[in-house]
């Protein structure tokens, strides 16, 4: 059983949780660990050795005295190790270099072509972070202070073996091993998974880590969503958790989607079917900046279909609400910004789901930025690294 795998119970105080504590500034000392956590000081110690020994968390010298001995201070090391992230989208990637507390210390978008394949793209994206690394000032010029990279893939993501199935809109990936392939070009463990798990991971561990239950949107040009359960990612049996983008919310007649359904909801609500929509009513639209260019100018066209992919949105979201019963439900992405489109969306929650599934329920925007899903990427590395070494 990996640390991902553990109910959230056995977690209390497990390593993971003891670097957030210190990493969140909650803990300063092992007596503190101790009463958050518990546990009894000598396990808390020997918890705490182990990670320094992994050099995961530091000792900074002695702590002011409530009587007796001065406490010795706990901190992340802030220097000397990294992670790296890449968050891939369709025409962009997010690279960066993380600390070991999962803040960003170095990070930039460089533009790409999934269509020109994985080689091509994975090569270079991993050769970025691995300069990126090696000129890091966390990392004091090492590139061997790289700990990890964790990569996150605008496609469905078998997570047990690291291999891409079936992707809608990244023509060469399907079946291509993303892990087998990135473990011939760096010499660290490279954790890969959906993109939308990964901004749901960063978002979740940087806003509501308090909570158990919550779901995360990522809607951009495609949509997708991630799910916490019991405070940890749920993935489910193959890695396709919380793929809501081929749930099917319009009937026959209805849009052809890339899966080669019809009427799912990303051919109906996503960017790119925003994009075709206002093309097929005489409306020149390039992408989907030029959407919300549109919907920020009130052009009645664009704004209506933007309420209209809301209301999709939040009809498939009510069947989750209800379902599952979270504590938050947050959309992020670039369609995350539009005004109407998420209006239409809370509005469709409130009128779908029981009163009881939405009394306290929290529906807003991610808040965490461009860098969400490189923080996302970074925690999966991190809880690797810890969960290799219990």
């Amino acid at each position: 059983m990996t640390i991902d795998d553990a109910p959230r119970e056995a977690l209390r105080g497990g390593p993971r949780e003891l670097l957030r504590w210190v990493a969140t500034g909650a803990a300063v000392s092992r007596a503190d660990l101790s009463r958050l956590s518990g546990l009894s000081p000598s396990t808390v110690s020997q918890r705490v050795e182990a990670l320094i020994n992994q050099g995961l968390l530091e000792e900074t010298g002695a702590g002011r005295s409530r009587g007796g001995r001065r406490p010795r201070q706990l901190a992340v090391p802030t220097g000397g190790a990294v992670v790296g992230a890449i968050d891939l989208g369709a025409h962009h990637a997010r690279i960066g270099t993380l600390d070991l507390s999962g803040r960003v210390v170095q990070a930039r978008t460089l533009p790409v072509r999934i269509e020109d394949g994985p080689e091509t793209v994975l090569g270079r994206l991993l050769a970025e972070v691995t300069a990126l690394a090696g000129s890091d000032p966390a990392a004091g010029g090492a590139a061997g202070a790289l700990r990890g990279i964790g990569i996150g893939i605008p496609g469905p993501v078998q997570h047990s073996t690291g291999r891409i199935v079936s992707p809608s809109r990244m023509p060469g990936w399907n079946g291509f091993d993303v892990a087998a392939f990135c473990a011939d070009h760096v010499d660290v463990p490279v954790i890969v998974d959906n993109d939308a798990n990964l901004m749901a991971l960063g978002a979740h561990r940087t806003a509501h880590a308090e909570l158990d239950h919550a779901v995360y949107i990522k809607a951009g040009t495609g949509i997708g969503s991630g799910v916490i359960s019991s405070g940890r990612l749920h993935r489910g049996a193959q890695g396709s958790a919380g793929d809501i983008s081929h749930c099917r919310v319009v009937a026959d007649p209805a849009p052809l989607c890339s899966c080669g359904n019809a009427g799912c909801l990303e051919a109906v609500a996503s960017g790119a079917a925003l994009v075709t929509a206002l093309r097929e009513q005489g409306v020149p639209v390039d992408d989907l900046t030029g959407v919300l260019r549109l919907i920020d100018d009130g052009d009645r066209h664009a704004t209506a279909l933007a309420r209209q992919a809301g209301r999709a949105i939040g009809e498939i979201l009510a069947v989750v609400v209800n379902f599952f019963n979270p504590q938050v439900v947050a959309i992020g992405g670039r369609l995350a910004d539009c005004e109407p489109l998420l209006a239409s969306m809370r509005a469709t929650l409130y009128e779908r789901c029981l009163p009881l599934a939405t009394q306290t329920l929290l529906i807003e925007r991610v808040a965490t930025g461009q860098d969400v899903g490189i923080t996302g990427a970074a925690h999966l590395v991190i809880d690797h690294v810890v969960a290799a070494h219990p």
